[in-house]
């Protein structure tokens, strides 16, 4: 039996799960209580919406989500062991994952993002094209009227927030006149963005993808001069005592579970292990979430209920048959 059509009004996860239920009589093994983070950005909240799903219906999880962000999410793991699953990490943001895994407290599971993700600072093409000095930091430093003498920076608690100060720091951003903004949210960053973009405004700030943003948007990225791998690590750590100049490297974008929750939960943690999505998927469903005006929620159930050749290849044999009324 097939979920033929969700209107958009009952689009959610719980009227979702609900609909399944009628639709499909399953029984399936407790895999016990997990925690999950969603991070406050848009592909992560979807990447944990989507895991959430599969793992409550189709391994029998209770699963609590917490939101989070990088640095604390991994601050708890650390100390606490929880959450046990973090969904998206941005390890150049946060090379400590790559610590906490040589501790043995984490195993990453996944390259979510199969090609990687993009990141740093930018500008609007229509301003580079205005004027091309800008395509360069060095050009910016000296042209800061240009851009309104204004950076619009990550929200606290993000790994990019760290290493922004830190950049803004070596940069000497006081003495060229270059104030920082220092966003709340990602909603209000992409805000900042999008209606300088329809005012043909100068905008200058951080930003990454996969994002609807960068989809509908045509930005241009800022030169920042060569990556130093020495540099960059520093100003990722918030004690760095020497803040430099350095390029974002291509980051890996990783899921990372805890060591014990992966021996305790073998299943769910190899399902964990084939979540993963490339960027232009990511990008293309990110772009139906902006102009339907969705929640991750709804835009997981649009994942789900249209492309289930790409899911129903993660799953194991149990969860298959769980599943089988959305499977096409």
């Amino acid at each position: 039996m097939k979920i033929l059509q969700i209107s958009k009004k009952s689009l959610s996860l719980r009227s979702f799960f609900l609909t399944l239920a009628l639709l499909s009589s399953t029984s399936h093994a407790d895999c016990g209580k997990v925690i999950i983070t969603k991070m406050n950005w848009a592909s992560a909240a979807f990447v944990t919406n989507v895991s959430k799903f599969l793992m409550e219906q189709g391994y029998g999880c209770d699963v609590t989500v917490v939101p989070s962000s990088t640095v604390p999410a991994l601050t708890s793991l650390a100390e606490t062991g929880e959450p046990h699953i973090v969904t998206e990490i941005w390890s150049t943001s946060a090379p400590v994952v790559y610590e906490l895994e040589k501790q043995g407290k984490v195993v990453i599971a996944a390259n979510v993002i199969s090609d990687g993700g993009e990141r740093g600072f930018y500008i609007p093409k229509y301003l580079a094209e205005r004027h091309p000095e800008l395509k360069t930091m060095e050009g910016i430093l000296e042209n800061p009227k240009l851009v309104n003498g204004l950076f619009h920076n990550c929200p606290e608690g993000w790994g990019c927030r760290i290493i922004n100060d830190h950049l803004a720091e070596a940069l000497d951003f006081k003495g060229h006149q270059i104030k920082t903004f220092n966003h709340g949210s990602s909603e209000t960053l992409a805000t900042s963005l999008v209606s300088a973009y329809n005012n043909k405004e100068p905008w200058l700030g951080f930003y990454w993808g996969p994002t609807a943003i960068l989809g509908k948007y045509e930005m241009t990225h800022v030169d920042l001069g060569p990556y130093h791998k020495e540099i960059h690590e520093c100003n990722a750590q918030a004690d760095c005592q020497t803040p430099g100049v350095s390029s974002f490297p291509s980051a890996a974008v990783l899921t990372a579970v805890t060591t014990e929750f992966s021996k305790n939960n073998p299943e769910v943690y190899k399902l964990m292990t084939h979540i993963s999505f490339s960027s232009d998927t990511i990008n293309k469903l990110l772009a139906w979430q902006e102009i339907n005006k969705a929640s991750a929620e709804e835009t997981a159930v649009h994942f789900i209920t249209t492309q289930s050749d790409i899911w129903s290849t993660w799953i194991n044999e149990e969860a298959i048959h769980n599943l089988s009324s959305l499977i096409k």
